[in-house]
This record gives C-alpha cells, structure tokens and sequence, in this order.
C-alpha cells in the first residue's frame, strides 16, 4: 500500500495523533489559542499561496489536522461537575436513559439526576430485585450519592476516568422505595426507546428458554444487560463476543435483508432509490436500538461505504475508514479511547491488509456458497490477527481455540442473525407462534452448546499475559510484515518478518527481566477487605483475611496485578487472626 494514495487515511491518524496528545500532555487554554493561530495560519498559506511544493503541504496539512485533533479534544474534555454534597443522603429526582448491565446486587441505569437546582449525569444502582423501569417517567427516592474514586494502583482498570470520558459526574445508590415522580413528556428518541422496551418485554414472555430469550435480546435489540455470567464467559473464553455485539456484521447483514425486500417490492422507477431506503432503514433500526458506540460506527463506515457506490466512484475501504472516523471524532473525541472503537477501526484495516492475500491459498471462488465460506474465513482470520496486539493489550487473555471456533461458527452467523431478526420483527408485532419459537429455541441451545464446549478447552485458553505499549508496536509491525511473507515466500520478505519478530522478543525479553528485577510490597483494598502482597522477581504471595471473597479477589485484584508485573506464579494465604503485623525485609506492616 502506497500511503501517498491514502491522504484521508494520513490526516486521520494526525487528527488522532493530535487527541492522544493533548489526552497525555493536557495544555491549557493559552496554548491551544496559539495551536490555533498555528492552523489558521497553515490553512491560508496552503490555500492562498502557490509557493510551497507538493510534499511541503502535506506536511503542512498534517500538521494542522493534528493541531484540529488538539484543539477538538481541549474543548470536548471540559467534563461537567455537579455543585452538590457526595457521601451523603439526598432525596433525588431522576428520568434514566439507558440501561446498563445488572450485577447479583444492583440493576444499573444511566440517566438524569436532579438534586435541588442541579442537573447532572449519573449512574443509578437500584436492588436487583426491582422492577424494571421504564422511559415514561420521572422517578423519586432517597438516595445515597458519591463520586467514582480513581483506583489505588495503575494495574487496576479505572473505572473513575472511564464515566468521565463519557461526562457521568455521579454514582448514586437507591435501597428505599422507589416512587414515581411525574410523568414524562416523551420526545422522537424517547418514545423510540419506550418502544425497545415493549419489545424486550415482550421477548420475555415469549416460549423459550431463558437464556435464548437474552441471547435474541443481545444479538438483535443490543441489550445484554441481564445474560447470565457463565454465558458471557463461555463466549469470551471462546473468542466470539463479537458475535453477541451490534457490530458491522450484523448491520450488513439487516441491511441485507432491506435491500432483498426493497428490489422485490418497490416499483420498478424506484428501483435506484433502493440503497438510499434501505440506508435510511439501518439508521431508524440504529435509533431503535439506542445507538450504541459500536451501532454508530458500523452505520457510518456502511453509509460512507455506499456514498461512494451512489457517486459512481471506486468505493475504497480506507478513504470510507478514515471518513467514518473523521465523522466519529469530531462528534466526540472521547470516542477514541473507547476500546470498541480501538479494537472494529484495527479489525478493518487488518481485513484491509490481510484478506486478499490469505484468499489467494484457498481454491477458487466459483460459487457464490465457496465465496462465503471462504471470504469468511479469511475476513475473520485477517481482523483476529489484526485485533491481538490490542485484545492481549487490554484483556491479557488469548483462547487459540477462538481460532477454530470463529471458523466454525462465523459462517453461519448470518442465518442466526436473519432468524433472529425476524423473530425479534414477529415478537415487536405480536405474531408470536410457538412452534416458532420451539424451532428457534432449539437451533440456539445447539449454539451455545457448541460455545460452551469450545470454552471448556481449558489448555488452549491462555491467559495472564502482560503486555504494554511498547509490545504492541511491535507486534504490530510483525503482522504489518506478514503481508508481504503471505503474498510472496522470498529471502527479503522472510527476514523482513524475522527481524521483527526477533525485536519483539527482545523487547519482550528485556520488559520480564526489568519487571523480575523488582521487589514490592503493596496493601490492595477490596470491599471492606485489605489484602496483602508481596512480589520478589517473578512471584507473589497474597495475604487476605476473608476466603469468602477469595474469587473476586482473584479477579479484580490477582490478576491484573500478575499481568502488570509479569508475575509467573503466585500463592493466596490467610492472614492468621492473632497476626497484627507482618516484617518484610526489616520493615513492619500493619494489617488491621
């Protein structure tokens, strides 16, 4: 690929390279005043002025959209801050906006408060055994409110900058009655939303077994707000959670379905317009199902795709990439730091890159049945390989089995996600048939069977990896290689790829013998629990006083932590009851 044929792409990654910076460095409003009389005069020398030569202004140009990247993201950053008393009770008046996953002890919304005469963003936990609420109203109860804490260590995932990003001031905590404040004056979007939740009601009441009804609900209205953990695991473990997110396949594939109908139904004069309906019909099902990071994305890459199909011209998957992201960005730059955004952007540049050369070791496509098989293979194999530096970055966790399993099951995705759309349609309109319901039960009982054995293969699933920056530059200028070794086996390709695999593991090599050198003692807290460790080189030893929390323990604090320290092996011991201070190395630790 020849980045000169790809400014678009170019000026995107200034663009983003301008967000990550003014993230990091966060300059003040007087610098950005002098970023901005820097742009401005960049654009009139470029425009006004014949002077420069043709690579000076591509300088120029990527320059200014990284200093446009800079001064969009000071001014989206100016988080909104709630002028009320946290860590207290307050009788709070909220509307919710969004349903957010439930956990054993709390049902999570995202909505409104109102506190006095402030208005603010915030997430609300009610008891999990409540009934659900709904759109229509306003709601009152007394409630406890405080703000999210940034967590004590770098290794733990913080939860605090994570609502800021998305402007969510508070955490408020409702145990008492919950009354109905006033009625809500519903606009377009609202009423939208209402309806979703008819029809996820609805889904509830219909024949099937518990687990199908929230697997309809995930895959097609982008609610997996009450899916249970053990499948949730099942489809991570098994590297297909992709499949249960709104993501590009599934917007194809519904606009698949609108396109089929809009060709057979429509007259024939407006035959030309059927792209243009069924575009528009995506965007109403986007709204219909609230409009979540990755729905949003994939209608913008999908419409900007076929704008370039309606104009007549060449569609290009990275001119339609980088537009979708100049659109994304400049809504919100925040979106950038969102790792959906991060991981289907990469998946598409690695399909890009990487599809077209894997197809070409498969036999022909002289059918249209081997071009899906096939197609499917590689598009899924290409955006994996693409993904893994930022999965093993983010998630510390591999399943080669993932592998095998997306080839199994991703081709025949589409005919799940078909059924499951119609069966959501038939539902929504009250044409619920049992037998229906009886044959779809039994074809997604089969389907997470199939998940669940492939997540049982405990010797394929890895995880614990440490991975940081560094590494996954690295990794990735491996797979930027390995196109050039999939499209022709020669000495210079192959030690193209050598080399960088050799770098990779020296970087690796070097990163584990720094960490190993390192001796730490840390106090972690849990709950109302504080668990002790203690790390010297490549193992650890947690001392914690409660074994009834020892499994969260291990998740939320163990390994992270493993992970962050390149740690190899660890042990869980009981802190003794009569033990009052622990000496490490000549110095005493209190642990009460």
């Amino acid at each position: 690929m020849k980045l000169n044929r790809q400014p678009l792409l170019i000026l995107a990654i200034c663009f983003i390279l301008g967000i990550f910076f003014q993230d990091n460095f966060l300059l003040e409003k007087e610098y950005i005043y002098g970023v901005a009389i820097v742009v401005l005069g960049i654009l009139i020398s470029i425009f006004f002025t014949t002077y420069f030569l043709y690579r000076t202004k591509v300088i120029l140009l990527g320059v200014m959209f990284f200093g446009l990247g800079v001064i969009l993201h000071f001014y989206n950053k100016v988080y909104q801050k709630a002028n009320i008393a946290v860590n207290k009770k307050e009788i709070v008046v909220f509307k919710i906006s969004q349903k957010l996953n439930s956990t054993e002890k709390y049902k999570k919304y995202e909505g409104i408060a109102e506190v006095g005469k402030n208005s603010f963003n915030s997430i609300f936990y009610i008891p999990a055994d409540h009934k659900e609420l709904d759109f229509k109203h306003y709601y009152k109860a007394e409630s406890y409110i405080t703000k999210p804490v940034s967590p004590q260590y770098t290794y733990q995932f913080n939860y605090a900058r994570y609502l800021k990003r998305k402007n969510i001031d508070c955490q408020i905590f409702i145990s008492n009655e919950i009354s109905v404040a006033k009625q809500s004056v519903l606009d377009f979007r609202n009423k939208l939303r209402q309806n979703r939740l008819n029809v996820l009601w609805k889904i509830d009441n219909a024949e099937m077994t518990a687990k199908t009804r929230e697997f309809l609900k995930g895959i097609i209205l982008a609610d997996r707000t009450e899916m249970d953990a053990d499948t949730l695991k099942d489809f991570n473990r098994a590297g297909l959670i992709h499949f249960l997110a709104i993501s590009g396949t599934h917007i194809v594939v519904i606009f698949g379905i609108f396109y089929f109908l809009m060709i057979r139904f429509i007259p024939l004069r407006f035959r030309k317009y059927s792209v243009v309906l069924s575009l528009s019909f995506i965007w109403l099902f986007a709204l219909f199902i609230g409009f979540g990071n990755s729905v949003l994305r994939s209608c913008i890459m999908l419409t900007v795709y076929f704008i370039f199909v309606l104009l007549q011209r060449k569609p290009d998957l990275l001119h339609s990439l980088a537009l979708s992201a100049f659109i994304i960005l400049i809504l919100d730059t925040q979106q950038l730091f969102d790792v959906g955004f991060q991981l289907s952007f990469v998946a598409v540049l690695g399909i890009f890159w990487l599809n077209q050369p894997l197809l070409k070791y498969f036999p022909k496509q002289d059918n249209y049945f081997k071009k899906l098989i096939f197609n499917t293979v590689t598009i899924s194999l290409s955006a994996q390989l693409a993904t893994l530096p930022l999965v093993l970055y983010y998630f510390h966790q591999f399943s080669l089995i993932s592998i095998i399993a997306n080839f199994i099951i991703v081709p025949f995705s589409e005919m799940i996600i078909v059924f499951s759309f119609l069966m959501t349609v038939l539902i929504g309109f009250g044409l619920d048939f049992n037998w229906i319901d009886a044959v779809y039960d039994f074809v997604i009982q089969v389907l997470l069977k199939v998940i669940h054995w492939f997540a049982e293969v405990d010797f394929l699933f890895i995880e614990n990896i440490p991975m940081n920056l560094t590494e996954v530059i690295s990794i990735s200028v491996v797979v930027y290689f390995l196109r050039g070794m999939i499209l022709k086996f020669n000495f210079k390709n192959s030690m193209n790829l050598t080399i960088a695999v050799f770098m990779f593991f020296m970087i690796r090599v070097g990163c584990n013998v720094i960490e190993n050198q390192k001796e730490e003692v840390l106090f972690h807290t849990f709950n109302k629990q504080k668990v002790f460790s203690i790390k010297k080189g490549n193992a650890v030893c947690f001392w914690i006083s409660d074994i009834a929390d020892r499994e969260k323990i291990v998740r939320f604090i163990v390994m992270p932590y493993c992970s962050s320290r390149r740690v190899d092996y660890f042990e869980i011991k009981m802190i003794p009851k009569s033990m009052q201070k622990m000496v490490f190395q000549g110095k005493a630790y209190d642990l009460k």
